[in-house]
């Protein structure tokens, strides 16, 4: 007798998430109205929080993995990618995390997009007078927004993000970029994560003065 093959049988991962999840769905994310693409987007965040919430790395964790990568890159654009793919990988509140560079452009400095992790951003290019990140440059102090929905500063990247946190980058007395944390949760940045932050962008400042 000829030994029968089971049967594929194809699974719609979205309807799964929605009929197992669909109220949980609903009741953290309410405005998103469904399991569309911003929906699913949001909840798969949410999702990746509570997996590695019970053994969750806190960010002063991280400095001594930070101070290391300072010592072990060869180059300043390693060192941005290393300090990138780090703080997202280990933080699962940090959906967004990128570097911006000072360049000139003409007569003027303009914020550009270096080195990141997360989803793809249209801010690649920002002036010094718009946005989150233009005030920290032009300031050269850390800037924490709890809900970026009511700071008119904010420049959108995403519906998903509620939360920022931008950090001047130094070398020599002089703002030269800055790291950009972006994050899906309202008020996701306490001192542990500015503390963190900054030190990963001194990280940076010292390396760039090391090797000019």
């Amino acid at each position: 007798m000829k030994e029968e093959r089971p049967k594929t049988v194809k699974v719609n991962l979205r309807a799964v998430i929605e009929l197992a999840f669909g109220g949980l769905l609903q009741s953290v994310f309410p405005a998103t109205g469904g399991m569309g693409p911003s929906g699913l987007h949001s909840f798969l965040s949410y999702v990746r929080l509570l997996f590695v919430t019970a053994a969750q790395t806190k960010p002063t964790d991280l400095v001594p993995a930070v101070d290391a990568l300072s010592t072990s890159c060869s180059s300043a654009n390693a060192l941005m990618n290393g300090i990138v793919a780090l703080l997202y990988e280990k933080l699962a509140r940090y959906n967004w995390v990128g570097f911006y560079m000072l360049q000139k452009d003409g007569d003027r400095d303009v914020l550009v997009l270096g080195p990141f992790k997360g989803a793809e951003t249209p801010q690649t290019r920002i002036p010094l007078n718009q946005g989150i990140c233009g005030a920290a440059a032009s300031t050269g102090k850390t800037i924490v927004v709890d809900d970026v929905s009511s700071d008119p500063r904010y420049l959108s990247c995403s519906l998903e993000t509620r939360s920022e946190i931008v950090v001047p980058v130094y070398v020599h007395g002089n703002v030269v970029g800055e790291l950009d944390i972006d994050s899906h949760f309202a008020a996701a940045f306490d001192a542990d994560d500015r503390s963190l932050c900054e030190r990963a962008a001194a990280v940076l400042g010292r390396f760039l003065e090391r090797h000019p």
